[in-house]
């Protein structure tokens, strides 16, 4: 992929793929990145946010939370609001992947991870996770997903959440 793993339930059979995402937030406003890879290419690789695929009758936000425990272990969280919202396309472990995408901003004070409930692809494409502040990922050579996270965590940090979830530009990789 050229864009977040985590991002795998079932097998999936094309269509348009509801994903909840965390923005996970410490209290230093350090966000939690993981970083994943081709599974047969650690070389190409990105930093991506917390989250994956609605399961079953689960609503985004419950996915949200449970995707936010098995692929970090972090389990002590105030959710907020849906801050941005996305749809994208990219190839990932020999498939195209369409999805879209909800961005939750959430809190927490645990900050160590433990990933305890990744599934097979993730364990082949996940390296482990990471706290940014915003000025390291504004100067991030690395590629992090969704494109221009660090102005979209700068507006967060200093406007605080939009009155109501902003559209992201569709992202095709």
């Amino acid at each position: 992929m050229s864009a977040e793993p985590g991002c795998e339930q079932p097998p999936y059979e094309g269509g348009l793929r509801k994903v909840a995402r965390v923005v996970l937030l410490d209290p230093a406003d350090r966000i939690l990145l993981l970083h994943g890879h081709e599974p047969d290419d650690p070389a190409d690789d990105w930093w991506f946010t917390p989250g994956g695929g609605v399961e079953g009758a689960e609503t985004r936000a419950q996915a949200a939370l449970r995707e936010l425990a098995e692929e970090t272990g972090i389990t002590e969280v105030d959710l907020g609001p849906v801050l941005w919202r996305r749809r994208c396309s990219f190839p990932f472990a020999g498939r195209r992947w369409d999805q879209d995408e909800w961005y939750y901003l959430a809190r927490t004070t645990q900050t160590a991870t433990a990933p305890a409930g990744l599934t097979e692809l993730e364990r082949r494409s996940v390296a482990g996770a990471r706290w940014w502040t915003c000025r390291e990922l504004s100067r991030a050579h690395e590629t992090v997903y969704p494109t221009r996270l660090a102005e979209l965590l700068r507006t967060l940090l200093d406007e605080g959440p939009p009155a109501g979830p902003l559209t992201l530009d569709t992202e095709i990789v």
